[in-house]
């Protein structure tokens, strides 16, 4: 592939006398393409170019349903398009291409919902007195900068970029420097649309270089990131320094709770699907099994045999799990798979898999993991793999407790055919959204989305989304003949 440069105030940056930087396939280690690290200069020329285009007056003129209608057109230039972007998201990422299809589709859906969106968020008016009418208005941050990550990458681009530029600001997307092709294509169509130059901007290159020039950046106005904790961590204090508000989505370590009175056929399928999506590099990932010790043997025995029907292989081959993104995540997994033999029973998987002919990719068994204390580092920190660990409860205050029993609350299901029993529980279980009898992995373009603890800060997806990206100002006007 020709090499990925950065659009930049409507041009393509990116010369001979840049530090370009080579992405690879994951799933057989061939090169794909090379991108540009983007220097300090790249990203004040962005930040600057997106300020006085968020100020022209061009854009201000921009009614907000002329946003949506340009969202609209953005939707169905991905959806005209769907499968040369399915099969760089496979590429490019590694996940199955099927998988690849549903987030390109999810990606068309973020531009149609909030171009539906643009010109319905609206303001109050609020009883004082007489003579005084009081009103809400909502204005646009200004300029947002979108820090995205290698999982999932035309989803996020899409979910973030729609809402920030349906309420009227001008964005800078950083994509990750494994996984820019997507977002790349979009810059495309951005860079021949009717938008002003500098609204949308693709800057690409290390997140420790060009990531960290962004969200220090002085002239942003609200950066909203999805990646770990201590990155994120980072990012907050970069943004601290110049009071810069933050959404941060960082990761999770959601269980899937099942009662002895579950539909144990359904809740496997749900369990194994919650687990292995995209590799099980989500975060949102169903990575802890609570099981109720009534139905424990039965329902362990039918995840080992859906487990062993598990098909490993390419991306493009559509296999049901494909590789791990990149060498270092790779060595990460066994590492922790290491551990798992030693503090607990592997009830399946367990090592790496060779896949023929793709022996440059770095694929990793699905694994179940027993027997492991609720403390271990296995059941505590989010290993980002096809790595699934088994609890056991007796009663359901103790679901309840494993449940919370870790820094992370993004996604829980609950499996019981009772419902007293499902709602006590998510109402007690502390995670941004609870699936009943489902698990929908993050799933959902107009659901809330985020987490408690350190799962992150404030909400993407749905319309509670569009408030990251708008001040609220209040008006006061004084009116009468006296």
């Amino acid at each position: 592939m020709e090499r990925v440069k950065m659009l930049i105030n409507g041009e393509w940056v990116g010369d001979f006398n840049s530090e370009w930087i080579e992405v690879y396939n994951p799933s057989n280690g061939e090169k794909l393409t090379e991108i540009v690290n983007a220097e300090h200069e790249h990203i004040d020329l962005a930040v600057s170019a997106a300020r006085a285009a968020f100020e022209s007056k061009e854009w201000q003129d921009f009614k907000p349903y002329e946003r949506g209608q340009l969202l609209m057109e953005l939707a169905n230039y991905i959806r005209e398009n769907k499968e040369e972007l399915a099969e760089l998201e496979c590429l490019d990422v590694g996940k199955p291409i099927s998988q690849a299809r549903n987030d390109i589709e999810a990606a068309a859906r973020y531009f149609e919902f909030y171009a539906g969106a643009a010109d319905k968020l609206m303001g109050d008016s609020i009883p004082i007195e007489n003579g005084l009418l009081d009103v809400t208005v909502y204005e646009p941050m200004g300029v947002t900068a979108h820090i995205i990550p290698w999982n999932y990458p035309i989803q996020i681009t899409a979910r973030s970029v729609a809402a920030a530029i349906a309420t009227g600001n001008a964005v800078i997307v950083k994509s990750a420097e494994d996984t820019p092709l997507t977002t790349n294509f979009l810059a495309k169509w951005f860079a021949e649309s009717k938008l002003p130059k500098g609204i949308f901007q693709h800057v690409t290159g290390l997140g420790a270089k060009p990531g960290s020039y962004l969200v220090s950046h002085k002239d942003i106005d609200q950066i909203t990131f999805t990646g770990s904790v201590n990155t994120g961590i980072s990012v907050m204090q970069a943004a601290a320094a110049n009071v810069t508000p933050v959404t941060l989505e960082l990761g999770g370590k959601s269980p899937n709770i099942v009662f002895n009175d579950a539909d144990l056929d359904k809740a496997a399928t749900g369990v194994v699907n919650a687990i292995i999506q995209n590799a099980g590099q989500t975060c949102s990932a169903g990575s802890r099994l609570l099981v109720h010790d009534g139905v424990r043997e039965p329902f362990l025995n039918k995840l080992v045999e859906k487990f062993a029907r598990l098909t490993i292989g390419q991306g493009i081959d559509d296999p049901d799990i494909g590789p791990i993104l990149n060498k270092r995540q790779y060595e990460r997994i066994l590492a922790y798979l290491e551990i798992g033999k030693k503090e607990g029973s592997i009830l399946f998987g367990g090592s790496a898999a060779n896949v023929e002919n793709a022996e440059g990719g770095n694929y990793i068994t699905p694994t179940i993991i027993d027997g492991l204390s609720p403390d271990s580092k296995l059941a505590q920190e989010e290993i980002f793999g096809p790595v699934l660990t088994i609890f056991t409860f007796h009663d359901i205050e103790e679901a309840i407790k494993l449940a919370n029993g870790t820094d992370y609350g993004l996604v829980a299901g609950v499996w019981s055919q009772d419902i007293d029993t499902a709602h006590y529980t998510a109402s007690r279980v502390r995670a941004g959204q609870v699936f009943i009898n489902n698990y929908g992995a993050g799933g959902g373009i107009q659901m809330p989305f985020g987490g408690y603890k350190k799962s992150g800060i404030g909400r993407e997806k749905g319309f509670e989304a569009l408030r990251n990206y708008v001040q609220l100002k209040n008006i006061a006007v004084k009116y009468g003949r006296d």
